[in-house]
C-alpha cells in the first residue's frame, strides 16, 4: 500500500513534526491557541496541498501521501493540534477546489495551500446539527451581493481563522434545496466571534459566529445555489474518513504510550506488563484497532480510485470514533490514579477523544445511514450525479509530460552554475555520511559526504548510494528555494534510485 516514496515524506513529515510541534504541544494546550506562523511552515513543506493540483501550489500526489498525514498529526498527543491542518485541508477547502469558480481558487485556495489564511467549514447551528436541511442562517441576494443573518456553532478555527465556508439558506422556503454555500470573510462587518470553552482539543480554537447584515460579494457563492446540500453530503464522506484515519492513530499512540508506561510502573515486585488481566487487556485493544485500520485502509484505497463511499465511510467513522473511547478509557485504567492526573498524557487523550463520536456525524446519524442503505436499499449519489444539479465536479486538464516547473526556460541555470551552486551549499552543510549523485541525464554532479567535509565533483563515472534523477530546470528551482525537495519528490519532479535515506538528507543541502 505504501512506496519507498511514501515512507520518505513520512519521515520528512515525522522529522518536521518533532522540530516544529512536539516541542510546543504543552504550551498550545495551555494557551489554548496555535502561533499562526506555524501555519505558513506547513504550507511552505506542502502539507497543506497534498491532493491539490500544482497550478494552484498543491502537489497532486496521491491520497495516501494524506493518509500518513493524518496517521503522524494524530500521533503528535493532541487532538487540538490535529484538527487545525485537517479542517483546513480536507473539511474546509475541499468545497471550493471541487466546485468552486476559479475566482475562488485563486483568492481563497491558494491562500489555504499555502498557510496564509486559515479555513473553517461553518454547518451546525444552536439549534441545527446534523440536520442541515433545518438551517436558519440566511443569505438573501440584494444586488451584486448577499445579506446573511444567523448564527454558528462549534467552528473549529473560528476564533483565529481567516474565512468560512457557511452553509447558508439562500431560498429559505426550499428546504434542502434552498441550501447553497458561501465564503464569509471573518474580518467582514457584523460579523461576531466567541470563543467557547470545550472539554477536550484545548490547542484548537472553537467559535460561535453571529452575522448581523453581513455583506457578501455574490461571486463568493461556491458552485450554484440550491446545491450546496449535495456538496455537503460528498464533501463530508472525506471528512469523515479522516477522521477515521485520526480514530485509529490517535489510539495506536495512547496504546503505545501505556506500554511504556507498564513497563516502567512496579506493583507487587513486578514490572505491571506481567499481570494477565493487563496484558490481555492491551492484546485485546491492539487487535481491534489493528482490524479497524485495515479496513480504513480498504476505504482509502477506495477513495483513492475515486469510487463514492458513502456507506463504508460511515462504518469506518463509527468503529474508529467509538473504539477511541474503549481505548482511551481502558488505556487511563492502566496508568491507576496518575492517570487522572494532567502531567500524563493519557488525561489528554481521554478528554479529547470524546468528541470523535460527535463531530462530523453523530454515532447515532452514521447508524441511520447505514441502516438506509443496507436495510431500506437506500443509496446516495455524487453531487453532480443528482438529476436537479446541472453542474458536474470540475474535470482537470490532462497532464503534460514535461517534468519543467512553472520557472521560464531562460532562467534555468547552467551546468556549471549549478555544480558552483552545490558546491556552496555541500561546503555549508554537515558531511552527508554518504554519497549522493544528481543525474542530468548526459552530466551529473556527485556529491561525496563520507569524508570530514562534503566533496563535490562532476561527470564521475562511480556509482553513488543513491542517485537522484532530476532535469536540470527542476534543481534550479530548489537551488533556488523556489522548489521544495520533498514537494518535488511527491510530484514526480525528482526519481531516487538506491538508498533512499539518504535522499531524505537532500533537504539539508538545499537549505
Amino acid at each position: 500500500m505504501f512506496t519507498e516514496e511514501h515512507k520518505i515524506f513520512r519521515q520528512g513529515l515525522r522529522d518536521f513534526l518533532d522540530r516544529e510541534v512536539m516541542p510546543n504541544i504543552d504550551q498550545w494546550e495551555e494557551e489554548q491557541r496555535m502561533p499562526k506562523d506555524l501555519w505558513p511552515k506547513f504550507g511552505e513543506m506542502g502539507y497543506f496541498g497534498l491532493n491539490y493540483p500544482e497550478k494552484y501550489g498543491g502537489i497532486d500526489a496521491d491520497f495516501m501521501y494524506s493518509v500518513i498525514f493524518m496517521e503522524e498529526i494524530s500521533k503528535c498527543e493532541s487532538g487540538g493540534f490535529m484538527i487545525l491542518p485537517a479542517v483546513q485541508q480536507y473539511m474546509s477547502s475541499p468545497y471550493i477546489y471541487k466546485h468552486g469558480s476559479e475566482f475562488l481558487k485563486e483568492k481563497y485556495l491558494t491562500k489555504v495551500i499555502s498557510g496564509e489564511w486559515i479555513a473553517c467549514i461553518g454547518i451546525s447551528e444552536p439549534g441545527a446539527g446534523s440536520d442541515v436541511a433545518n438551517i436558519q442562517t440566511k443569505a438573501i441576494k440584494d444586488g451584486d451581493h448577499y445579506v446573511v443573518n444567523g448564527s454558528k456553532t462549534f467552528i473549529t478555527n473560528g476564533v483565529y481563522g481567516d474565512f468560512v465556508v457557511a452553509v447558508v439558506k439562500t431560498d429559505p422556503a426550499m428546504g434542502a434545496a434552498g441550501v447553497s454555500l458561501l465564503i464569509i470573510d471573518l474580518n467582514s462587518e457584523g460579523v461576531t466571534r466567541n470563543k467557547l470553552k470545550k472539554l477536550g482539543w484545548h490547542a484548537s480554537d472553537t467559535a460561535e459566529l453571529h452575522f448581523d447584515n453581513v455583506k457578501v460579494p455574490a461571486e463568493n457563492l461556491i458552485g450554484d445555489e440550491g446545491q450546496g446540500f449535495y456538496y455537503l453530503m460528498g464533501g463530508l464522506q472525506l471528512e469523515r474518513l479522516t477522521g477515521s484515519i485520526a480514530g485509529y492513530a490517535s489510539c495506536e499512540w495512547a496504546i503505545k504510550y501505556t506500554l511504556q508506561y507498564m513497563s516502567e510502573r512496579h506493583a507487587f515486585g513486578r514490572s505491571i506488563n506481567k499481570f494477565q488481566v493487563l496484558r490481555h487487556r492491551m492484546a485485546q485493544l491492539i487487535s481491534e484497532v489493528e482490524a479497524s485500520k485495515q479496513f480504513v485502509y480498504h476505504c482509502c484505497r477506495m477513495h483513492n480510485a475515486g469510487e463514492y463511499i458513502v456507506k463504508e465511510c460511515s462504518m469506518a467513522k463509527l468503529l474508529t470514533s467509538e473504539l477511541a473511547e474503549k481505548v482511551m478509557t481502558q488505556c487511563l485504567q492502566s496508568f491507576g490514579g496518575y492517570g487522572f492526573m494532567e502531567e500524563y498524557k493519557m488525561a489528554r487523550a481521554y478528554r479529547d477523544c470524546r468528541v470523535g463520536t460527535i463531530g462530523g456525524g453523530s454515532s447515532e446519524i452514521m447508524r441511520e445511514i447505514i441502516a438506509k442503505m443496507v436495510i431500506d436499499d437506500t443509496s446516495y449519489q455524487r453531487a453532480g450525479s443528482v438529476p436537479s444539479s446541472p453542474k458536474s465536479e470540475p474535470v482537470e486538464a490532462p497532464k503534460t509530460e514535461t517534468t519543467t516547473n512553472t520557472n521560464d526556460k531562460k532562467s534555468v541555470m547552467s551546468f556549471e552554475a549549478i555544480e558552483s551552486a552545490i558546491k556552496g551549499k555541500a561546503a555549508a552543510a554537515k558531511p552527508l555520511g554518504n554519497t549522493l549523485k544528481f543525474n542530468f541525464g548526459e552530466q551529473n554532479v556527485m556529491l561525496n559526504g563520507l569524508g570530514d567535509a562534503n566533496v563535490v565533483t562532476t561527470n564521475d563515472a562511480t556509482e553513488a548510494q543513491c542517485t537522484v534523477d532530476v532535469a536540470m530546470e527542476d534543481l534550479t528551482s530548489m537551488l533556488k528555494g523556489d522548489l521544495n525537495p520533498m514537494n518535488a519528490f511527491m510530484s514526480g519532479k525528482i526519481k531516487v534510485k538506491g538508498d533512499m535515506s539518504v535522499a531524505m538528507k537532500l533537504g539539508s543541502i538545499m537549505g
